[in-house]
Order: C-alpha cells, then structure tokens, then sequence
C-alpha cells in the first residue's frame, strides 16, 4: 500500500479483550484485534462465528458485553457525531429510498458531513466524481426504485463513502456484483487504501475477494481471533504446503511436500518419462481456511495439514 502509518502510531482500530454474549450463549469470548491506517484487513469465519457482531460493535451499533475497544482513538459506545462523520459503513441489506435518484441521495447525504470537513480531509466527495467511481453516472437522475440490484449496490458503497471516511466497514461488500462491478469495487477499494490512506475493514465470504483485496487476513472461530496474517503467511502455516500429483504405469500418486521442487526433482531422477499428468498444488486460502476452522472448532490448537484441508 502506498499510505503506511508512521513507526509507533496508534492503531485507527485497537480491540482488546472482546466479549458478547446473548443471555447465556458466548459469541465473543475475548477478540484481539488491530487494524492501522491505509490497511485493508478481512474477517474471516464461518456463519455464527461473531463477524457481523463485532463490526457492529466497532461501528457503535451494538453495545459489547466487556473488552477494551477503540476505534479513531475513542469507544465506539459513545462516539458521537463528529467521531461518526469520520467513520463510512457499507452494510449488506438494502434500505430503500425508492423516491428519491442516486444524485439528490448523495447530495442530501454529502451535506451532514460538510461541517465536519478539515484542511488535510475535505468533505464530503463531489458527487460527480462518486457517481463516476461506482459506476453510476448513466443512472444519476433515475429513480432509485428503478435501478438493477447491482446498481443499487453500487449506490450503498457510494452512501459508505460519500462523507470520506478514515475508517470504512464494508459488510459482504460485492453481494450482487456481476464480475465487472466486482472488478471495479475492487480498484476502488485499493484506490482509497492507497491513495487516500483509508482504513478498510472487511468481511465476506469470497476467499478469492479476500486474498486480492486484504493486506492482513483475521479467521474468526470459538470466539476467538485464531489466526493474523497476509494470506500467503497463513498458508505457510499449512503444514505440507504444496501437494504433488502424477501418474505412473497407469496408476495415480499424491504427496504432500514442503519442497515441491526438490521432490519434482528426485521423481524425474527415479522414473524419468515414466512420469505423466504431473500437477504441482499450493494450499489456497480456502485450503488453509478451512482447515484453521476445523481444528479450533473440533478444540485442537495444533497447525493443521494441507492433507485434512483437501480432505
């Protein structure tokens, strides 16, 4: 990224000790978790994990049961409008304005974050300038109610980010996309990671998504924050990382292998042109997901295998 906050800065995102529960069900039971400025950081986990309930509570939605919590240097809990004009969220369910067009929309909208503008982060976004970026310009003056489900999830980013945010949440941001909008929303989010030095903080299903936009990737499992890295460190974690395929004399081989190209090699010095439909497989984020998910909810705490990921 191109805007990295400086040696020794504060976190834009400092969670310590997180905790929810939902009368006697724990669906926190203590998060840690930072996300620094210009960072593109992904949370991962499985339907029920808790990803939805912290970004809630990050986004001062939803009060937590107990932990440490900071976000933009104050508790989400009693941020209060000038803290909230620095924050944009992209949640994933729509909220209708069917009479009004995307142009007067963000321009109402715009106007709430005018006087919390600065010399060093003016506010809000020309509209016209947000219209082109998502893709809407075509559309500015129709009614919103008449506006394709894509289009109109185009227009719940440009409502995210019309205020310039500091720090944005987007929710299963690319729901709806076909693969060009998708392609776009991405450029768009390395744009203001990079450019304009904003904080993202994500989740979503699409490990692919997650791999291409996200510096860091958090899974979320029991509760817990169970694994911190880019994606390709947590694959290293995989232990076996590369998975070698070939055939020979009509049978079919598998061997999971740390050094692919040494075990390539010592295959050719054995069987020469005996070897055929050789395949050389890195763990994927998915591989590697999958298996940290399955470990810590089966409550083992040991670094899985590409052989359980692949089962």
């Amino acid at each position: 990224m191109s805007v990295q906050s400086q040696p020794g800065a504060e976190p834009v995102v400092r969670v310590r000790g997180l905790r929810m529960s939902y009368g006697p069900r724990e669906v926190l039971t203590g998060v840690d978790l930072d996300v620094h400025t210009g960072e593109v950081v992904c949370l991962l986990g499985p339907n029920g994990a808790g990803k939805t309930t912290t970004i809630e509570i990050l986004e001062g939605f939803r009060l937590r049961s107990g932990g440490d919590v900071q976000v933009l240097g104050e508790d989400p809990a009693h941020g209060g409008d000038a803290w909230r004009a620095r924050v944009g969220v992209v949640l994933q369910s729509w909220r209708d304005h069917a009479r009004w067009t995307p142009r007067k929309l963000l321009e109402q909208l715009g106007g709430y974050f005018a006087p919390y503008a600065t010399p060093d982060r003016p506010r809000p976004y020309e509209v016209d300038w947000l219209l082109d970026t998502v893709g809407l310009t075509d559309n500015a003056d129709r009614k919103i109610h008449m506006l394709s489900g894509g289009q109109r999830r185009r227009l719940d980013v440009a409502v995210g980010i019309v205020g310039r945010p500091e720090l944005l949440f987007l929710d299963e941001p690319t729901a709806g996309f076909d693969p060009q909008a998708r392609r776009d929303f991405h450029d768009l989010v390395h744009r203001l990671s990079d450019l304009e030095g904003t904080s993202i903080l994500l989740t979503t299903h699409d490990l692919a998504e997650a791999e291409r936009l996200a510096d860091r990737i958090l899974i979320l499992a029991n509760g817990r924050i169970v694994a911190d890295g880019s994606a390709e460190a947590l694959t290293r974690q995989v232990a076996g990382s590369s998975e070698v395929r070939w055939a020979r004399g009509g049978e079919h081989f598998v061997h999971a292998t740390e050094d692919p190209t040494s075990f390539v090699r010592r295959l050719f010095e054995q069987h020469g042109d005996e070897i055929a439909d050789l395949e050389v497989r890195r763990a994927s984020l998915e591989d590697t997901y999958i298996a940290m998910v399955q470990r810590f909810e089966s409550g083992e705490r040991t670094a899985p295998t590409l052989e359980e990921a692949t089962r």
